[in-house]
């Protein structure tokens, strides 16, 4: 009776182990998923601020990493190539060749 009782806890710790070792491995992988997903929204974001910077040099541009188009008076809409797409609407003074930023949106597919 000892014996089957010693057997059980010994199976129940083995379980318990093989559970704790499956939890570890999904919060490592979700803990690299976030690392990396914040990398690619931190790469997406710096390609948008050099094409923002550029506006004024459109023509100049080749290769770039967005998307850049007029939706209007002196406002440009332009979003990343890469994932996380990210966009962002901005008013181009022409007189002094000034960008600033009127909104920015995650687009999800």
């Amino acid at each position: 009776m000892i014996i089957a009782w010693v057997l059980s806890l010994l199976v129940l710790f083995s379980s318990l182990v093989a559970c704790l070792e499956r939890l570890s491995a999904i919060e490592i992988i979700g803990t690299n998923s976030v690392v990396e997903s914040g990398k690619r929204f931190i790469a997406s974001e710096k390609a948008l601020l050099q094409c923002e910077q550029h506006l004024s040099q459109i023509a100049l541009l080749e290769n770039s990493a967005c998307h850049i188009r007029s939706v209007g008076k002196h406002l440009w809409l332009i979003s990343s190539i890469e994932k996380p797409h990210l966009e962002i609407l901005v008013h181009l003074d022409e007189n002094t060749n000034q960008v600033s930023r009127l909104n920015w949106r995650q687009q999800f597919e």
